[in-house]
């Protein structure tokens, strides 16, 4: 068990302004466990935030947001002996579904046990810029989603946020010749999407790569090739329990590193947030943090 403090960074913002509130409600299940709140006012600011409460000899530190808060909060504690805690109170929160710690009232009594397991980061580098996530990033189709949902929807939630934002994209949406290398392999496809996997699930639910285990050192690559629009939505149901992986355009590669390129330069989401455009790099970096785990 860590031993330290524990430090909430909360987000207000997540779960479309209702985090605060949700967490208010939650605290007095924590007993007379001493903690520590800190709120983020503004993007990345969760990353500085958890460093400084490393340095300050945080023992856990609670991401309580969604999955955007939980990816700024990990990458600020990758390299230390603090551990990584969920309060899932975003829209999405899928590393938390993927943990186990949907419901946040068993991700708080999860926190109360202390009990830690490995967890795999991903670093990316997205032209200039560099970074890391903890859960998927994707390239195309479901990053356009992304960006449709944060500019639209907003009074829709979870799921049904991202099957308006589905249907809505796909109306003037059209698949990219893509090359996609992993460890050195070239795959060239025209596809939809490009999802790399550390974890099993995104966009609310959207089991992207339901075999994923975010402790074995490995990525899933998940290339949906071009289909027609109805086909696409035919299909499209099925991915909440992972069963799109038995059609046919539906390809599988495992590796430790990727690169994506593409004829055109498409979007890439890394933890629900856009990060730039084609090319993209990744790279796994096994056990990079603990995370406290379901009881």
């Amino acid at each position: 068990m860590p031993t330290g403090p524990v430090v909430f960074i909360l987000n207000p913002a997540a779960g479309r302004g209702s985090a605060e509130s949700r967490f208010q409600q939650l605290l007095p299940r924590l007993g007379r466990v001493p903690f520590q709140v800190v709120r983020t006012s503004a993007p990345r600011e969760g990353t500085l935030l958890a460093r400084a409460a490393v340095q300050e000899g945080a023992g856990i530190v609670v991401a309580c947001g969604g999955d955007g808060t939980v990816g700024e909060v990990a990458s600020g504690l990758m390299g230390s002996e603090a551990a990584l805690a969920l309060l899932p109170l975003g829209t999405g929160n899928d590393l938390a579904r993927h943990l186990g710690l949907f419901d946040p009232k068993t991700a708080i009594d999860s926190l109360l046990s202390g009990e830690t397991k490995p967890l795999d980061a991903v670093r990316w580098q997205i032209g200039e810029e560099e970074g890391s996530f903890v859960n998927v990033a994707g390239a195309g189709f479901d990053a356009f989603v992304a960006d449709r949902i944060n500019t639209g929807f907003r009074y829709l939630r979870g799921t049904s946020a991202y099957v308006a934002a589905v249907i809505d994209t796909l109306r003037m949406f059209k698949a990219c010749e893509m090359t996609v290398t992993v460890d050195g392999r070239s795959h060239r496809v025209k596809a939809m999407l490009c999802a790399i996997a550390n974890a099993s699930s995104y966009g609310g639910g959207m089991r992207i790569s339901p075999n994923s285990d975010s402790g074995d050192g490995l990525l899933e690559v998940v290339l949906i090739q071009e289909v027609s629009h109805l086909e696409f939505l035919r299909t499209f149901p099925k991915v909440f329990d992972g069963k799109h992986l038995g059609h046919p355009a539906v390809k599988v590669v495992q590796g430790r590193s990727v690169l994506i390129e593409s004829t055109r330069p498409i979007p890439v989401l890394c933890d629900g947030e856009l990060e730039g455009i084609t090319p993209a790099q990744f790279r796994v970096v096994p056990s990079a943090l603990k995370v406290v785990a379901r009881l």
